[in-house]
């Protein structure tokens, strides 16, 4: 069986697949309504085994301290919240949609299978569509008096630094600085988003190998949405070698590529009309866009949903799905400055919600950032180590402001910090029936295990002024993790020059120059170390130890990132 997603049908035929001029509601709010009701229908509730999962982490650590007791903050589900009114896609927006409909009809004729994958391709997109269009047309809302919240994340809202494109041009997708790969398979391939797929694929492919682990065919699809990358890529090529192999030897994964990579381009070439209308004057885009806390959530489903794929049969699970939709905004909060400069519509911190509910989906993410360093995490689903080898890799290619936007004078107090407080969460319920942030004093290992130990003794050698931080961390870390088995001079070398730089650059006196140095070595130190987070004896000790400084350990430089000051959407689209 062969298919082509690209050949072009007849206006009239293609006319015919979408209603010329549908009503603004069907075309824009009640896809969104769709979309989630969908997802309700299918996602999946948590099961035994991963309770039972749950429930052995929080008895190991409540083993470690004194009873609990502390404050509680709740998160809604996202998909009972109501949903924003969207203008209808003008003329060239139902243009994008018919197109898009003709392949995914063409889809759904060859691989019945992925029905589902194609309706929330459908969906989203017609959401897209309206979203982009109210954020340019619809009249200003009038700003409601803002009420301090005085809640324990709310009072550690980072003051933003200003920031200029010119800032950003480190940001991109292939090549620097991530030199050194160890996916060799192609030139073309070789760049740093695939090498992050793989890495986490080949995490999870230890003890259950999916045959994930090195599947670049279905990814290449994808790469529709890099602008630098694809300009190195025969597409056409490849994409014929996908349906070649399709056709010989069907996988629904496969399939959703076809459907991700039509979304990609849709998403791209709607991001980008837009953006060209802001730049010729005819519309002026606002640092804000339309998006509700379920509106945002349903959108990015799709993406996650092949970025990161999971065995159908955890595909809907709602454990799976909180650590997607978390992914992604752990993604956002570094990534936030930059997508106001260039009109990412996206991003969460640019949404139109309250500031309190952006606080408490930074903490979720960093509270799940802690789960995935408990060993019981990583037992029941396949897709469990998303959340911590992101935050890594975020921090090992100097592609996010871990560490350029992070580092403040002075670092704030660890005693009574809500942010190391806040106790480990798998947030399985962020989606559908809500989620309970604890923040209760911590756990604390009584004594280092030997590995462990010396980093902390190398740490007091070399970095005196560092070193009780760093050792109390180290302290929190075993109490999540248990006794750490990872490899002593990588993790050294690679916490020296990010975490404990970071630190120490915080105690003299301010220097963006000093940041970007430090962020731009991180990218360095992946270079060269980033090999050994593949060794099956030890690579996973050290990612998660690793995900734990950077994600979670005090001064929080993850949290550093989520602040936002608006500036003018002004330059060019840049990568990621």
């Amino acid at each position: 069986m062969k298919f082509r997603v690209e050949g072009a049908v007849s206006k009239a035929s293609a006319d015919s697949l979408i209603p010329a001029q549908p009503s603004a509601q069907l075309q824009s709010t009640e896809a969104g309504d769709s979309l989630a009701r969908l997802f309700l229908r299918r996602i999946k509730g948590s099961t035994e085994q991963y309770r039972s999962s749950q429930n052995a982490a929080q008895q190991r650590l409540d083993a470690l301290r004194s009873p609990l007791s502390g404050t509680t903050l709740q998160v809604e589900g996202a998909l009972h919240l109501a949903r924003p009114a969207f203008l209808p896609p003008d003329e060239e927006g139902h243009a994008r949609l018919r197109h898009l409909d003709t392949g995914l009809r063409l889809i759904e004729a060859a691989f019945p299978q992925v029905s589902t994958d194609i309706e929330i391709c459908r969906l989203t997109c017609t959401m897209l569509e309206g979203a982009w269009r109210s954020r340019a047309l619809a009249p200003p809302r009038e700003e409601e008096q803002a009420t301090v919240c005085t809640c324990p994340l709310c009072r550690r809202l980072p003051t933003p630094p200003a920031r200029t494109l010119g800032d950003y041009d480190w940001r991109q997708s292939a090549g620097r600085p991530l030199t050194v790969k160890t996916w060799p398979h192609r030139r073309e391939l070789d760049s740093v988003l695939t090498g992050g797929w793989s890495w986490t694929r080949q995490m999870n492919d230890l003890e259950r190998d999916l045959g994930h682990r090195h599947r670049f065919e279905d990814d290449i699809l994808v790469f529709h949405e890099y602008k630098r990358v694809i300009d190195t890529i025969d597409t056409t090529r490849l994409t014929q070698h996908v349906e070649d192999r399709l056709a010989q030897n069907f996988s629904t994964n496969s399939a959703r590529a076809l459907v991700s990579g039509l979304f990609a381009a849709h998403k791209r070439s709607v991001d980008e009309y837009w953006l060209q209308q802001h730049q010729a004057g005819s519309v002026v885009l606002p640092q804000t866009n339309p998006l509700s806390q379920s509106a945002y959530s349903v959108l990015q489903m799709l993406d996650c949903l092949f970025w990161h794929v999971a065995p159908d049969t955890e595909l809907w699970q709602e454990e799976n799905l909180a650590s997607l939709l978390l992914c992604r905004v752990i993604d956002d909060m570094a990534d936030v400055r930059a997508d106001a400069l260039t009109g990412e519509i996206s991003n969460f911190w640019l949404a139109d919600m309250p500031t309190h509910t952006k606080a408490l989906y930074a903490a979720c993410a960093i509270a799940l950032v802690k789960y995935g360093c408990m060993p019981e995490a990583h037992s029941p689903m396949w897709n469990t180590w998303l959340m911590t080898t992101t935050v890594v890799w975020m921090g090992l290619t100097g592609r996010h402001a871990l560490w350029f936007d992070g580092i403040t004078q002075g670092l704030p107090p660890a005693e009574g910090c809500s942010l190391c407080d806040l106790q480990p969460n798998s947030c399985s319920g962020i989606l559908t029936h809500g989620t309970t942030l604890t923040i209760a004093p911590r756990p604390t290992a009584p004594a280092l295990s030997a590995r462990t130990a010396e980093l902390s003794a190398r740490c007091r050698a070399q970095y005196p002024e560092s070193w009780p931080l760093f050792d109390a961390e180290l302290h929190a870390f075993e109490a999540v993790h248990g006794p750490w088995h990872g490899d002593i001079d990588s993790a050294w070398e690679i916490l020296r020059r990010t975490y404990i730089a970071a630190v120490e650059a915080s105690r003299a006196a301010p220097s963006l120059a000093r940041a970007r140095q430090v962020q731009q070595d991180a990218g360095v130190i992946g270079s060269e170390k980033f090999s050994t987070l593949h060794d099956p004896r030890t690579g996973r000790e050290d990612t998660t130890l690793l995900a734990y400084m950077f994600g979670c350990a005090h001064p929080h430089f993850l949290w550093n990132a989520t602040g936002h000051r608006p500036t003018g959407v002004t330059g060019d689209w840049l990568d990621g």
